[in-house]
């Protein structure tokens, strides 16, 4: 009997997209509202492997949802966690009853209670503490010391876990559960090392920590970085595009300045995006993010 094949198309770019998920984990510069930008502007067959040696959160590669691909970061907590989910370690209705129960003795016992996860996990890393942490934590902004520990204060809130909250939280598990696939990789790696995998038919994206942003055990980054990285994209095999920003009202980035000088082997592609300093109209802020396309490679 002949066997029925289905051909199930590529994810390839550009592509567009109406609604962004956002991943579980949150991180500082996390992209969600520059996907849509991304993906219009980035021209790739979807042929090799998406790979990401800054993975952060994730929303840009989990909203693609390669067939193949390599998530790789530094920070071994992110990389433990996936790997917990991809492995079944770690299920929506696991983390659904770990935080109702650790979220009713956060109530009963109140902010000692998040202090006691908080040693546990740096003493223990364990992904649902993790988890736990990272959205409990001061402006859910994950940050480690220098010895690695992480360091957050609490967020104030006793109540944080309140069912709809936990309800949030779950469903962006079950979302991640239902797009990872077997040839995604997730590696806990310096830049270097990923970077040192690509080759012809893959397509490299990019979102380095920011020089001169406040840094932590996972993300010191300087102009020297810069000029690094900068040398090994223009020696990949592949195609790549990098996000950073460009411009402020304050000052502008060196690094963009540099690559758009560059017209014979970049795209610069720009998106303009506002944020708030205070709760004041008048501190609204206008920022110019950069979408650096190795030339073949952008959408003109």
């Amino acid at each position: 009997m002949e066997q029925l094949q289905i051909n199930i198309p590529r994810k390839t770019l550009p592509a567009d997209i109406s609604n962004v998920k956002v991943p579980p984990i949150k991180c500082q510069g996390i992209k969600t509202k520059l996907v849509p930008f991304i993906f219009s502007n980035i021209s790739w067959d979807g042929q090799g492997r998406w790979i990401e040696p800054f993975m952060g959160s994730g929303v840009v590669g989990f909203n693609l949802s390669p067939d193949r691909a390599i998530f790789a970061d530094n920070n071994i907590h992110i990389i433990q966690f996936y790997n917990d989910i991809k492995e079944g370690r770690i299920t929506s209705r696991k983390v659904e009853e770990f935080l109702q129960y650790e979220g009713s003795v956060l109530i009963e016992v109140g902010e000692d209670h998040y202090y006691n996860i908080r040693t546990r996990f740096n003493e223990n890393p364990d992904s649902f503490d993790f988890i736990f942490l990272s959205r409990a934590c001061f402006n859910g902004m994950m940050r480690f010391n220098s010895k690695g520990e992480f360091n957050v204060p609490f967020c104030r809130k006793p109540d944080r876990f309140r069912q709809a909250y936990i309800t949030k939280i779950v469903n962006q598990i079950k979302w991640v559960e239902s797009i990872i696939k077997p040839d995604w990789s997730f590696e806990a790696a310096d830049w270097r090392e990923t970077l040192a995998q690509a080759r012809e038919g893959d397509f490299v994206y990019l979102d380095p920590p920011y020089a001169g942003r406040h840094t932590d055990y996972y993300n010191t980054w300087g102009e020297e970085e810069d000029e690094e990285l900068l040398e090994a994209l223009l020696n990949l095999p592949c195609g790549w595009a990098l996000s950073n920003w460009k411009e402020n009202k304050y000052r502008k980035n060196p690094l963009v300045e540099r690559l758009e000088e560059m017209v014979d082997e970049v795209v610069v592609k720009t998106f303009d995006h506002f944020y708030h300093v205070g709760a004041k109209e008048s501190n609204r802020n206008k920022m110019t993010e950069a979408l650096i396309i190795k030339r073949g490679y952008g959408v003109e």
